[in-house]
């Protein structure tokens, strides 16, 4: 069974703060590389493209761990919990909405065999 976990955390910044939340999130990035069930965290901004016109919020971060635990410990981390504070819930921060969900990439009804050590 695969216990990785995917996350995608999607930002939509305050008018005329795209640049100051997109530095604010790649901040996260050099502290959450060193967690070690941080597989990938990669900040993306939005780019246009005739071949994809979805529709989407502008900054989304890309986020692989190795299980439910590590990323869950990641969203306890002070530097994280302090961004979601400054950041998106005061009124002074640069980032209008948020919208983090996670994913495994397993059927709900995936019956793989456990493997013993």
């Amino acid at each position: 069974m695969s216990s990785k976990i995917y996350c995608i955390a999607s930002f939509k910044p305050k008018p005329g703060q795209e640049a100051a939340a997109f530095a604010a999130l790649q901040a996260l990035e050099p502290n959450t590389h060193r967690e070690d069930g941080c597989l990938r965290y990669t900040v993306t901004r939005r780019i246009e493209s005739p071949f994809a016109q979805g529709d989407s919020y502008p900054i989304v971060f890309h986020e692989t761990w190795a299980n439910r635990e590590a990323f869950e410990a990641h969203c306890q981390r002070s530097e994280i919990q302090a961004f979601f504070a400054q950041q998106v819930e005061s009124p002074d921060g640069v980032i209008e909405d948020a919208n983090v969900c996670v994913y495994s990439d397993e059927p709900a009804e995936f019956d793989a065999p456990a493997l013993t050590s």
